[in-house]
């Protein structure tokens, strides 16, 4: 629990605070590539159905809380970076209490979330009847699932990005290897995938309990009056409601972009779905250096160290920024092939290809956004967030609404990277106010 921003900020300090996340990142398309696997062993196609329609219903329900996690890694490098261990420590009791109590009244009310759901996504009687049985198990670690949020958060902050890998390392191997176990070992069926994620997550909430173990060492943690101080409570709701407002209509983006592209028919749909992954690849390279910018920018901004914070600002963006050119570089070279890999019908293939070169772009022209993000979170600027967000979501409806009609597809591909632009720009300029306020912080 030592702060690091006395640290000088170099590229061995955010590479060591970067790689882990790329190589923890790394692991999550590994779990639902094997829970899809073992389903498809059983010889029916309405496993899988249910296991994909079921982790994608509590997926979005525990994303809402992703605020968790963004929140407590720019709150909790802050008070490392003002050396203030108590506020570290309750900060960490917050969270946990935040995650347990969502977790508990997501069990008190799955009846009406499932409901909702399948309302909203109806499936087969039959695909629904096996989700149901899947979600029922697996919501009962809902939790540990979103305490989860902000102890990767708390960790980040203090740049324990390690420990987040053996986390996620843990968790993952962990629900692999049970999932063999329990399917193809011992028969258990969709239930069997649904208990092994269950033992999973709660085994991941010890695990991170465990490598926080150093603020239960001290009183603070359990220091009532300042885990339940009004203005701090105050000040928490605040940041992680902005979050979430600006998670939100992130994700509103991408909906859309979803269900527009499927007015262009299946092919085209499919096609967009495949590229879809390269911007995924994209996002889980990019969490590292924005990770990196969130714990060094919130341990300056808490301490006031302009000097640290702007050498923190170039140092984490020239790492994303050499990063995102070398993925641009791959997928010009080895997009067709990756293409090929992901979608083996060939019309899915050739349609694909025509808007290849917009994953060239999207790298180039989303560093700006996915960085600035990074910085403002470790500087608790989420008002700025909120706002940039919804101004580059009108951006993005307007460039939608100019250039469908002419370009479709590739009009539609054309406005989300406009979007990311916009974010970008916007970001950089509320910047100024961001050193202002860590000058006087």
């Amino acid at each position: 629990m030592q702060p690091e921003h006395s640290a000088p900020v170099t590229h061995g300090r955010v590479l060591k605070i970067a790689l882990p996340i790329v190589l923890s990142n790394a692991t999550v398309p590994i779990l639902g590539a094997v829970d899809t696997g073992v389903m498809g062993q059983l010889g029916q196609a309405a496993p899988i159905g249910a296991v994909g329609i079921g982790a994608v219903i509590l997926s979005a329900v525990y994303w809402i809380f992703g605020f968790l996690r963004m929140g407590t890694a720019g709150l909790a490098a802050q008070a490392a970076g003002r050396r203030d261990r108590a506020e570290v420590a309750a900060l960490l009791t917050r969270v946990l209490l935040i995650g347990l109590t969502a977790g508990a009244i997501m069990i008190a009310g799955q009846l009406a979330l499932f409901r909702a759901a399948f309302a909203l996504s109806p499936a087969s009687d039959e695909v629904e009847s096996l989700a149901r049985q899947y979600m029922s198990i697996r919501v009962w670690s809902a939790p540990a699932a979103i305490a989860l949020y902000g102890i990767t958060g708390w960790l980040v902050a203090q740049e324990r990005t390690r420990a987040v890998l053996v986390l996620q390392v843990w968790m993952n191997g962990l629900n692999v290897g049970l999932d063999l176990l329990f399917v193809l070992g011992l028969g258990y069926g969709i239930g069997g995938v649904a208990v092994a994620t269950f033992l999973a997550e709660w085994s991941g909430l010890a695990l991170g309990l465990w490598l926080c173990r150093a603020a239960f060492r001290v009183p603070d943690w359990r220091d009532w009056a300042r885990v339940f101080d009004r203005a701090r409570l105050v000040t928490m709701a605040r940041v992680n409601t902005d979050i979430l407002i600006r998670s939100l209509l992130l994700q509103a983006i991408f909906v859309s972009f979803l269900f527009i592209g499927s007015d262009f028919g299946d092919v085209t749909l499919a096609a967009n779905q495949v590229l879809l992954q390269f911007l995924h690849i994209t996002a889980y390279a990019m969490d590292g250096f924005a990770f990196a910018a969130e714990a060094i920018i919130g341990q300056a901004f808490g301490a006031g160290a302009l000097a640290v914070l702007r050498r923190g600002v170039i140092i984490t963006s020239l790492w994303a920024f050499a990063a995102n050119i070398l993925l641009a570089a791959v997928f010009w070279l080895f997009g067709p092939a990756i293409v090929d890999l992901m979608a083996d019908v060939p019309a899915v293939q050739a349609e694909a290809r025509l808007y290849l070169h917009w994953m060239v772009l999207a790298p180039l022209l989303g560093t700006g956004a996915w960085m600035l993000d990074g910085i403002f979170i470790g500087a608790t600027r989420s008002a700025d967030m909120r706002n940039m967000m919804a101004l580059s979501a009108v951006t993005y409806f307007a460039a939608l609404t100019l250039l469908l009609p002419a370009f479709g597809n590739h009009g539609l591909w054309l406005a989300l990277l406009i979007s990311f632009v916009a974010r970008g720009v916007t970001l950089a300029a509320r910047y100024p106010a961001l050193e202002r306020a860590a000058r006087s912080a």
